[in-house]
């Protein structure tokens, strides 16, 4: 992607060339990609209202007719907000006339905001209006929260799921990875396939069962403060018979497992913990969509929860930067167990 940096500014090109490589090494790989769908989505919508390209700085009256466009639905409507949604429709940038969802809205708003400060330039949406708009906004598009999962893997289903894999390669790489990815703490599929061999010690299992995992890079830690994080029982067992029954030495520890039952050399694509839930779920007799990849991560909590495990301690594995938004999962439980339930009697 290449970044909106400062053009003719005194930096000289290898500078600017230097500079764009930072960001590139600074920044996750998601949040490139990202910023590199919002610009496309940005640039599209300016063309298709103004008929021209970004500035830079925006001019406040672009994002404050940004917010407004999104800020309403516009199945009935018509006129401009109506002509630029259908247009992006049809390149494929926008899904629906229906507004974005607030996070959609805001993380867009953010990602131009970042290009601004790329490019050492006041963004337009800290004008007092524009704000005020985007709070407005942000309360006319509310909703209910959706979960990422629609139910959370938990030690039942998890187990259900583990029954269906058996001796094969496949089975033994599809067992480690979902133990893995729900007793570490909830991984994220990225963080799952992006392990290395060089990412696990196994030297304390011989004699404690346990296994330390290094996560290079989450999405609330980066590479100057990777966690080492502690697998043991079923899920540390499932990993060593993973790496010695393949033999890997080095590289992805994670791999592609062929129809003739051998491992490739190379890594799983980042959304394969998906592919490999949906096709767990299928054998185990439950709907593809019972749950998705998250639903690993929400189950490691709700079973934190029902287990009695304090909140701290599953935050310790699960990394979660906010004790609110793991509460969620906490509250869900807690509240059903609550005596004031229980009134009226059974």
């Amino acid at each position: 992607m290449p970044l909106p940096l400062i053009p003719g500014s005194a930096l000289s090109s290898d500078d600017e060339a230097a500079l764009t490589d930072l960001y590139r090494r600074g920044t996750p790989a998601n949040t490139l990609r990202a910023w590199e769908s919002d610009l496309a989505y940005i640039a599209a919508w300016k063309q298709a209202v103004y008929a021209r390209p970004l500035a830079w700085p925006e001019d406040e009256t672009v994002a404050l007719r940004f917010l407004l466009h999104h800020a309403e639905d516009l199945t009935g409507a018509t006129g401009p907000a109506r002509d630029a949604a259908e247009a992006l429709i049809a390149q494929g940038l926008r899904r629906a006339l229906t507004p974005p969802a607030p996070s959609t809205l805001d993380r867009r708003i953010a990602s131009w905001r970042a290009f601004h400060r790329m490019r050492n330039l006041p963004s337009p949406f800290s004008a007092p209006l524009v704000q005020q708009a985007r709070q407005k906004a942000r309360k006319a598009l509310a909703r209910p929260r959706r979960p990422k999962s629609p139910r959370p893997v938990t030690r039942e289903v998890l187990t259900a799921l583990l029954a269906s894999c058996d001796d094969s390669l496949r089975g033994i790489r599809d067992r480690s990875m979902l133990t893995l990815a729900f007793a570490s703490g909830g991984r994220r599929r990225s963080e799952v396939t992006g392990l290395d061999l060089a990412d696990v010690d196994l030297r304390p299992f011989k004699t404690r069962g346990l296994i330390w995992l290094r996560l290079l890079e989450t999405k609330t830690t980066g590479k100057g403060d990777a966690p080492r994080l502690p697998l043991k029982g079923p899920a540390a067992r499932a990993l060593v018979h993973w790496i010695e029954t393949t033999g890997l030495t080095d590289g992805p520890l994670f791999r592609p497992v062929s129809r003739s039952d051998r491992v490739l050399n190379r890594r799983l694509a980042p959304d394969a913990l998906r592919v490999i839930l949906r096709h767990r779920l299928a054998l185990a007799g439950l709907p593809e969509d019972f749950a998705t990849p998250h639903g690993l991560r929400a189950g490691f909590l709700t079973q934190a929860a029902l287990d009695g495990a304090p909140l701290a301690a599953a935050m310790a594995l699960s990394l979660h930067r906010s004790a609110v938004q793991a509460q969620r999962y906490y509250a869900d439980v807690e509240i059903s167990a609550n005596p004031a339930t229980d009134l009226l009697g059974e």
